[in-house]
């Protein structure tokens, strides 16, 4: 029998009212002055209701039917789908941070990320359709023209529309400003009629809704090459009345889906945009603007995908405990001939995989939180200086969630396949499809290897370093206070473990200047890498003084965070000095004309 989807709603309790304090802190704002934890906690328990009873049952169905596409370029999505996204639409659960007068519940951010951590874990497939609904409807809410910014967006925050992002395009791929789809001005103002072809277009079509409204970017006649000609238009399926009434069908048309390793019934489509029809595109906002405004759904979407690597996480041990605790298999190691076998929880190496697990799912669980939570205090703020920390610190940290958490999605969703062993790698139980399905997510919305560049090219460079830099002190600074709680072995490990980053990021910043930009950028990844070990070290020590804190004022004894913090740095935290130590060494053997094959006139 398939093991069960289940959710630690305990765990994000902790993570909201114990660790962020998020009632407290948000309470004292007019925004959220109305919310308290009662309305919070009872948001949490319905929506892993909602995950558990609702969206995890789908799941493997689905992904064994995938998604079709007729002749005239609608996609069918999988048997269930439409009635999961009308029960989503009932419950309010495509964007609960909708903004109140945009017809939304208007919950704080934090609350709306811890949420969809449990619906991605129970569907990854299916979340991919509301998680870029609710960017899409911020960025018309944000640029679109007064005309149309109110319907539009209260229809895709309701979910009676979706929405998608169109960015990719064969042949330029990530480098964005090599895009070539066009745009030509019509007699009618903020009108254009656009041609090309964009791929990869997640939920570029389905029938869970009437309407959907694509965020193309294209590139009008005299503008400038590379990402400062792009400018970005509102493409709907179907034209639209001042009421919502829908028109005729739009020339935005769907001519393939691909068949993917995973994510199966998230339909990711190749569309052409004026091929068979005329297709209609509104300008948001001025021409040569797009990239820019493209960034704020870009950077909503990174942290989107590190949600899903840390909701992965989440899944893989959940399934894995449960599977460890009744499969029964082999003896106790002191066990005499003839003893019982015992479930393999019992078995030290099972146990070393599963706290692995653990510890992965809960720091970076709480990582993705927090960066959440910054985002609301940012938009609470009355405070200058607060407001430009806050900022700063999401601008940096953005890079190393997207990288590192989904690429510790991906390695825990692998690790749990070996705790199952061979039953692991079968489709009956619910790990081979997480292995498949996370793989995307080091991939999509900028590889990581396009992080650790913008990490190392552009926001360790801020104002000479001051964002890396600050985060440092903040992070003795907590180091310092754990220590003082009683936690001193394991912090001045991290302590020196941070010390190997800081020199890292001196040695990088050094090569730069010097002029050997290619040797600090093939150091990019292992530096972020390093940076990402480092930073989730530092969420297990927050995570066990804060225990610790609520052990002291409840009259417990809690251990859980506290061993979790024993065992990162034993078992974890060794491998980011590791890919520190990598940065300090300077190898460049890489960059040699010989190393590679028939490579020598590309490396010159």
């Amino acid at each position: 029998m398939s093991t069960p989807f289940t959710i630690d709603v305990a765990d994000f309790e902790f993570v909201l009212f114990e660790q962020l304090r998020v009632p407290e802190v948000l309470g004292a704002s007019e925004a959220y002055a109305g919310l308290d934890r009662e309305t919070y906690a009872a948001t949490l328990q319905e929506a892993a209701k909602f995950a558990t009873e609702v969206l995890a049952p789908v799941n493997m169905p689905a992904d064994r039917q995938g998604c079709t596409l007729d002749g005239d370029g609608n996609v069918r999505t999988p048997d269930g789908f439409s009635e999961v996204w009308r029960r989503m639409v009932e419950g309010g659960w495509i964007s609960p941070d909708a903004p109140v007068e945009f017809g939304g519940v208007g919950l704080p951010h934090v609350v709306d990320a811890a949420v969809n951590d449990m619906f991605i874990g129970a569907c990854t497939a299916f979340m991919m359709y509301p998680g870029l609904t609710a960017s899409a409807a911020r960025m018309i809410e944000a640029f679109g023209d007064p005309s149309y910014r109110e319907l539009v967006a209260s229809k895709l925050f309701a979910g009676d529309w979706s929405g998608t992002m169109c960015l990719t395009e064969s042949g330029a791929g990530s480098s964005v400003g090599d895009n070539r789809a066009r745009a030509v001005a019509t007699d009618e103002a903020g009108v254009y009629l656009l041609e090309g072809e964009k791929i990869f277009i997640s939920g570029g079509d389905h029938d869970m809704v009437e309407n959907i409204v694509h965020l193309v970017l294209a590139r009008t006649p005299e503008a400038p090459p590379g990402t400062k000609g792009l400018s970005l238009f509102m493409v709907p399926k179907f034209e639209f009345s001042a009421d919502g009434t829908l028109g005729r069908r739009n020339g935005a048309k769907v001519v393939g889906i691909e068949h993917k390793m995973g994510i199966r019934a998230s339909s990711t489509c190749t569309l052409a945009l004026g091929a068979d029809a005329p297709c209609k595109g509104w300008l948001l906002g001025r021409e040569g603007q797009g990239m820019a405004q493209m960034f704020k759904m870009m950077n909503e979407a990174r942290i989107a995908v590190a949600r899903q690597g840390a909701a992965a996480a989440g899944a893989a041990y959940n399934f894995a405990l449960a599977y460890a605790r009744e499969r029964i298999q082999g003896a106790p190691l002191r066990a005499k001939d003839g003893a019982g076998s015992v479930p393999i929880v019992a078995h030290p190496d099972v146990r070393r995989m599963l706290m692995t697990l653990k510890v992965v799912a809960e720091t970076s669980r709480a990582a993705c939180i927090r960066i959440a939570f910054a985002l609301d205090r940012l938009q609470v703020t009355t405070d200058p200086a607060e407001r430009e920390a806050l900022q700063g610190r999401a601008d940096l940290l953005i890079p190393v969630l997207k990288a590192h958490c989904t690429d510790l999605g991906f390695e825990m969703s692998a690790l749990a396949v070996q705790v199952y062993g061979g039953y692991g790698y079968i489709q009956e139980y619910p790990v081979e499809q997480l292995v498949r399905d996370t793989k995307i997510q080091s991939i999509y919305e900028g590889t990581n290897g396009i992080q650790a560049m913008d990490l190392l090219g552009r926001k360790m460079r801020i104002a000479n370093g001051a964002l890396f830099q600050a985060w440092a002190e903040d992070a003795q600074a907590q180091l310092q206070a754990a220590a003082e709680a009683g936690f001193t072995a394991e912090t001045e490990a991290i302590g020196r473990a941070l010390g190997k980053l800081v020199a890292a990021a001196q040695q990088l910043g050094k090569q730069a200047a010097a002029g050997a930009v290619e040797l600090a950028f093939g150091h990019a990844v292992p530096f972020l890498k390093a940076f990402g070990g480092i930073l989730l070290a530092i969420e297990a020590v927050d995570q066990a003084v804060c225990e610790r804190k609520v052990a002291a004022r409840d009259g417990g004894n809690a251990r859980s965070k506290a061993l979790n913090l024993r065992f990162y740095v034993a078992h974890l935290l060794p491998q980011a000095v590791a890919h520190a130590t990598t940065v300090l060494a300077g190898d460049d053997s890489l960059l040699d004309p010989e190393c590679l094959p028939g490579t020598a006139a590309a490396a010159e």
